[in-house]
């Protein structure tokens, strides 16, 4: 559809500079539609006085420019008006925070807008930039805006192009600043822990705080290596909330702290000190804003929904998430016939992917198959593995190489100065440039030669803290040049090698940022961490981030009902049992409950998530379900770990009321028809006969 331009005031604007800008009410798609994307320009009474709203029919987020040339955000709000956050009348915030030199530009610096324009993004998306200067002429700052049909959520981001002689620096940049007036109510924050095995409680963990008084605070560490996923969402009382996220790979502190009259939101990379050479720019981290309504469940389909929408990798097979297998149930005490013998039995039990893990290669660094393993070469087994209708992936750490590599006996100064120990390895300064182009041409090289259709990403905290001198970047900046360096390979490498996909493992479920999401198609939440330990990832990873980015490792344990069943829902299931050890019944079983995850993996990879019980823990059942609104469908897994009942009554949610569903089991012969309405208010009765078992509950619309 043609854009309509509206004039909402005024039609031109004067500005100090002569300078004409094209300005109105944008509607970029027709008013009228239900996904259109807006964006309104008035001018106020008093030059320079403005007010920006755009949004959707979802929600609209209002900013202002005062008449002293302030700029700031005014509110966030849903359509119907249910959900509401304003700035205060006096000392609002502003996305605009940041230090250069030590001097402070926020919401009480005096700005000139120089232009704005719109630009076109993928799936429907609009973007909005407004260009600022400071009055001395020293920055130039523009304040990205994008919103997307159909998502209440306002993605934004700022550049700083320096317009001084010098060179400046960035000190400090807070990347999501806002502070709403507070109701007479409590207000809880939600967050998730990334992987961890000590403690193991806190693997994929929930935490919920309530601020209910001034001054209590909740901090988060976030990124490579930090203690929480890159994302959290605040309930007030009466249900209505906000959800947020960030991506930054680097290490960033967030913290929610709530005073006497406002609750504070801010998020900011740590150690910045990043130079700016002239006419050069700074580019910040992006962070998004979102507005809910309704519990936690709530929070996470509606950031899940928009991650794919507008940030995550596409994925264009229909198929994924994959059913793969891994090598490293062998350890590193693989060879090509050891895997030739896997290849033939995960072919026949329906794998799609085979992965050799850690092990391949000469050493970590010397990026050549080890001779001995595979006499024929990587590349002949990766033929014989593509002869048999597998795709093939390989293990590769572009962070580390051991001490006595080619690359750190010619270059020893390429190690970071803080060494995370990673099989042995030393860690690579990866905010240096020359480093990178050798990571890039490497990885390029191992992909090609090995006709490599995914790369399996591993090491030991991917953004690290090398304080290196005499490199390309400032030892100071080491956090954000670190995680520069990282998206930089990933990106080069992907743009010439496009149909390689890539699965972000950082040791683990480290990095679970919205910045991995533009780099990967899914990302570890258990790693080799058992039955256990993959619901209780699954569990906490599901809130924040879409499902299929929550593979799970599954290590060679028995094949039975509850440990498959505890890694059937989610993203890509990789096996990593030797298969030349099992039965013929459990290769039977194995096989028919792989056809089972192939059934359900694309109605439960674009569905909301239900957690239906607390956190799993040992001596309970727990249960989680997926409805698929387009397909009015739902899949439940319930999985008993050793408590004494042997029924469970499962109470499906989010079903239509007045609809009739056809109830079935993956193992138990019970069929029923029952209403919506019955299945969420009575509830069906799932058998579970042994202490540690496990099944699958399909409730499908009844065929007219």
């Amino acid at each position: 559809m043609t854009p309509s331009i509206r004039a909402s005031r005024s039609t031109s604007l004067r500005l100090a500079t002569g300078l004409l800008l094209l300005l109105g009410a944008w509607s970029i798609t027709s008013a009228q539609t239900d996904d259109s994307v807006y964006f309104q320009y008035s001018p106020l009474g008093g030059w320079p006085a403005a007010e920006w709203v755009l949004g959707n029919n979802q929600f609209s987020a209002r900013f202002r420019q005062e008449s002293d040339s302030t700029f700031h955000w005014v509110s966030l709000a849903d359509s119907s008006g249910a959900v509401s956050w304003r700035a205060p009348d006096l000392n609002p915030g502003s996305p605009i925070d940041l230090k250069i030199d030590g001097a402070e530009i926020n919401a009480n610096t005096q700005l000139r807008l120089v232009n704005q324009r719109g630009s076109e993004l993928g799936n429907g998306g609009k973007g909005w930039e407004l260009v600022f200067r400071d009055f001395a002429e020293r920055y130039e700052i523009s304040l990205l805006l994008q919103v997307y049909p159909g998502h209440p959520v306002l993605r934004q981001q700022l550049r700083v192009r320096n317009l001084k002689g010098l060179r400046i620096f960035v000190t400090a940049n807070n990347i999501l600043s806002y502070a709403p007036v507070l109701d007479d109510t409590d207000y809880r924050v939600f967050r998730v822990n990334q992987w961890s095995t000590v403690p193991t409680d806190r693997n994929f963990e929930t935490v919920t705080t309530t601020l209910s008084k001034p001054m209590r605070r909740v901090a988060m560490q976030t990124g490579a290596g930090g203690k929480q996923c890159a994302w959290l969402a605040i309930l007030k009382n009466d249900n209505s909330g906000l959800f947020a996220g960030w991506e930054f790979d680097g290490h960033a502190d967030a913290f929610v702290e709530r005073g006497e009259d406002l609750l504070s939101l801010n998020v900011s990379p740590r150690s910045l000190m990043h130079p700016v050479e002239p006419s050069a720019v700074y580019e910040a981290p992006a962070a998004f804003l979102g507005i809910f309504n309704g519990d936690w469940d709530e929070a996470g389909y509606r950031t899940q929904r928009y991650a794919e929408a507008a940030l995550a990798m596409p994925v264009a097979d229909a198929k994924f998430p994959y059913m793969a297998w891994d090598s490293w149930g062998y350890g590193m005490e693989i060879n090509e016939e050891k895997l030739k013998r896997e290849v033939d039995l995960a072919a026949k039990a329906g794998v799609e992917l085979f992965i050799v893990d850690l092990g391949w290669a000469k050493q970590i660094g010397d990026w050549e198959e080890d001779p001995e393993k595979f006499p024929s070469g990587l590349r002949s087994f990766s033929d014989y593995v593509h002869a048999k209708g597998l795709k093939f992936g390989l293990h590769f750490v572009p962070s580390e190489a051991m001490a006595t590599s080619q690359v750190l006996q010619e270059h020893p100064e390429w190690a970071c100065s803080t060494n995370y120990n990673y099989h042995g390895a030393v860690s690579l300064a990866l905010g240096d440039t020359a480093v990178q182009d050798w990571v890039i041409e490497q990885a390029v090289n191992v992909i090609q030669k090995y006709k490599v259709d995914w790369v399996l990403q591993d090491g030991q905290t991917m953004v690290k803290e090398c304080t290196n001198e005499n490199l390309s970047y400032d030892p100071r900046d080491w956090n954000y040049a670190g995680d520069f360096g990282l998206n930089r390979i990933l990106t080069e490498i992907q743009g010439r090698t496009p149909n390689t996909l890539w699965e972000n493992c950082a040791n683990g479920g480290n990095m679970m940022t919205f910045r991995m999401l533009r780099n990967y198609v899914t990302s570890i939440t258990n790693d080799a961490s058992g039955s256990l330990g993959s619901r209780q990832g699954l569990y906490g990873a599901s809130f924040p981030f879409p499902l299929r980015y929550t593979d799970r490792y599954m290590p060679s344990v028995p094949i039975n009902d509850y440990n498959t069943r505890s890694f059937i829902f989610g993203g890509p299931w990789i096996l990593m049992n030797q298969l030349a050890e099992l039965d013929g019944d459990s290769l039977a079983f194995l096989r028919a409950e792989i056809d089972a995850y192939k059934t359900v993996r694309e109605s439960i990879r674009d569905s909301k998530v239900l957690h239906l019980t607390p956190r799993p823990a040992n001596g309970r059942t727990d249960a989680i379900q997926s409805y698929h609104a387009g397909l009015d469908e739902a899949v439940a897994v319930v999985v008993r770990n050793a408590t004494l009942n042997d029924v469970f009554t499962l109470r499906f949610r989010d079903l239509v009321p007045e609809n009739t569903y056809r109830v079935s089991f993956q193992t138990d012969t019970r069929s029923y028809l029952m209403t919506g309405e019955q299945l969420m208010a009575d509830g069906v009765s799932v058998n579970l006969p042994e202490r540690e078992s496990g099944e699958i509950v399909y409730a499908r619309p009844l065929a007219p």
